[in-house]
């Protein structure tokens, strides 16, 4: 099966000061994400930010972000509705009101480092709801070892939709699950069987748990929100260098990257 390889190029946490290389505005975000289309990656996960560089869930600044994108490259568009600690959850799930292919949905309130993320269960099952009415893919993210089951409750209301389940096991996020490879291979046995994954390592761990995670027969996810360093001690120029790092990934373990049809078919994406 060919592997799905996602960019996440900001995240919600870094800042220019951690890595001046980060881009944090719409037109440096897609030019970030262009540049890993053409080195392979299929899918963008976005995180926007206000003009100070501040997570926001702006409407107009993740519609301009996503416009600017499709004019560059065909990459399927992936939105965050996790945006930071400081955005409220109402304002989060409005993202998905601009339909991108796919956006994020987290299952479950949780300690986030310093900080708490909350997701209300009745606020998730609405969002859930509201993606399916539009015809947006859920990514369902994983931070811990009952975040799976409260997924899983979620798809036998009815509220995930059809096609297989799309996860993220999340890693190495204080107040989540630690980055180790024990704790990924048993989050990968308690997967439903027809699942499509990825594994989300946080800092240093990065490399080696993509690298298990594709031996293992999930995605992988490449990018400055997910780590900051293409090696110990020194800072990636940029995301570009990280993609093509998991794309040589693939191509050593003699796996086909797939592409943005292909990928489309493996996920059932909702027709457009």
């Amino acid at each position: 099966m060919s592997v799905v390889i996602t960019v996440a190029p900001t995240g919600p946490v870094a800042s220019k000061a951690d890595n001046p290389h980060l881009p944090t505005q719409p037109d440096e975000i897609a030019a970030a994400v262009a540049q890993a289309y053409r080195a392979g990656a299929a899918v963008a996960h976005i995180h926007v930010r206000d003009a100070r560089d501040r997570p926001t869930a702006d409407l107009a600044i993740a519609r301009r972000t996503m416009q600017l994108i499709t004019e560059q490259c065909p990459i399927l568009i992936q939105l965050s509705t996790g945006v930071g600690l400081d955005v409220p959850f109402e304002q989060r799930a409005a993202l998905v009101e601009l339909r991108p292919r796919m956006a994020t949905l987290n299952p479950c309130s949780m300690s986030f480092g310093t900080g708490e993320f909350r997701n209300p269960p009745h606020e998730v099952r609405r969002l859930a709801a509201r993606m399916q009415e539009l015809g947006v893919k859920p990514e369902l993210e994983i931070y811990d070892t009952g975040h799976l089951e409260a997924c899983l409750r979620l798809r036998d209301a009815g509220l995930l939709g059809d096609g297989p389940l799309q996860f993220s096991i999340v890693l190495g996020v204080a107040g989540g699950m630690a980055a180790t490879a024990a704790n990924l291979v048993t989050m990968v046995s308690r997967l439903p069987e027809d699942a499509i994954w990825q594994v989300i390592a946080i800092g240093r761990t990065n490399l080696q748990l993509t690298a298990i995670g594709l031996a293992l027969g999930g995605n992988a996810r490449a990018g400055l929100e997910d780590t900051l360093h293409l090696r110990k001690g020194e800072l990636s120029p940029g995301n570009l260098p990280l993609v093509r790092r998991a794309v040589q990934l693939v191509r050593d373990l003699d796996l086909p990257v797939a592409s943005v049809d292909q990928t489309v078919a493996l996920l059932k994406l909702p027709a457009r």
